[in-house]
């Protein structure tokens, strides 16, 4: 267990969802507790159609849309800078500028024209589009979002199942530590197309896919918060076949303290079934409320943890509950949490 010293401060929250662009979307239909409305998704070469539930357009058009980076920009990347310049409103032009680091924590990651390269390539090799290849690279949300933002010192890409968030989370705190900057944005995104939520049928036969971004703002400065703290994040417990999910999360869970009634817990249910089961079991002697993004949003992957944890730091910030615990068992990797709470 990573107890956070020096102290984290929450400094901004964002997210976009199937809910919607904005935290306050994401919250409402967090609160409503329905599971969100599940659409069509055409496969290609098969006559049966996916489910999943897209992110809805913007009420209104982002004025980001219009930077020189977001022309030919993904989905994903669209995702990112709106969840992320969210997270970033409220500080200070010279920290966003000058004082910044940028961490972009993806798992299925660019699909969307990975895939419409790949069948240009396959009908004719000549004439597939050079300008698609810098859109299919992991990296490419953080690079167009850094220069959206004004080319912040440091900017790095994370990758992994939905776990890679808090690990996200985790090097963020070091960089604080370190004096390496004095704010640091850690965002979550995915896209979808039909391949990648074909690919996750495999795994989860009734789960429905979803797309999204969420952003957390982490700073070392008090005066900056919106008034959470981020108190400790759990040891990442890897499983494999010598340690399996079960065990890891077991490992995980005891990591944090027994929890009261007055304490929130967000979980991962709602993904595949081995790890829910897995999560289940670790937190079945949990006293206080629950809340699942991926039963009302759907399976986000990566996002859906940072979905997770906006909920959690926005239940803290708004006094809802004495301290959040965020679990996430990954689908692939490993188990790991974080506990948030009133600064």
């Amino acid at each position: 267990m990573d107890l956070i010293s020096p102290r984290v401060y929450l400094c901004g929250i964002g997210a976009v969802s199937p809910a919607g662009w904005g935290t306050m979307a994401l919250e409402q239909a967090l609160e409503a507790g329905e599971p969100l409305p599940i659409q069509p998704l055409e496969r290609f070469g098969w006559e049966a159609p996916l489910r999943f539930r897209p992110v809805p357009p913007p009420r209104e058009r982002p004025a980001f849309f219009g930077h020189p980076r977001m022309r030919r920009a993904s989905a994903i990347t669209h995702y990112t800078a709106a969840a992320g310049l969210e997270a970033l409103a409220g500080l200070p032009t010279e920290i966003r500028e000058h004082r910044l680091g940028i961490i972009v924590c993806l798992q299925v990651g660019p699909v969307q024209y990975a895939s419409r390269l790949f069948q240009e390539i396959l009908a004719n090799p000549s004439m597939a589009s050079p300008m698609l290849f810098p859109e299919t690279v992991f990296s490419a949300p953080a690079s167009h979002v850094a220069a959206l933002i004004g080319e912040p010192p440091v900017a790095t890409t994370v990758l992994g199942d939905a776990s890679s968030f808090l690990q996200g989370l985790a090097l963020a705190t070091d960089w604080l530590a370190q004096g390496m900057v004095e704010v640091a944005l850690v965002v979550s995104a995915e896209e979808l197309n039909w391949l990648s939520a074909d690919a996750a049928r495999l795994f989860n036969r009734n789960g429905v896919c979803a797309a999204g971004a969420a952003a957390v703002c982490l700073t070392g400065e008090s005066r900056l918060g919106i008034g959470a703290e981020l108190e400790l994040i759990t040891d990442a417990v890897p499983y494999a076949a010598a340690r399996p999910c079960g065990k890891a999360a077991v490992e995980m869970r005891q990591q944090f303290p027994p929890g009261t009634p007055q304490e929130l817990l967000c979980d991962t249910q709602g993904g595949a079934p081995a790890p829910c089961r897995a999560e289940r079991t670790a937190w079945a002697d949990w006293p206080g409320a629950r809340r699942s993004p991926r039963k009302i949003l759907g399976e986000g992957f990566v996002a859906a943890a940072g979905w997770q944890c906006v909920t959690a730091i926005h239940a803290v910030s708004s006094r809802q509950y004495a301290a959040a615990n965020v679990s996430v068992v990954g689908c692939t990797q490993q188990t790991i949490g974080a506990r948030f709470i009133p600064a």
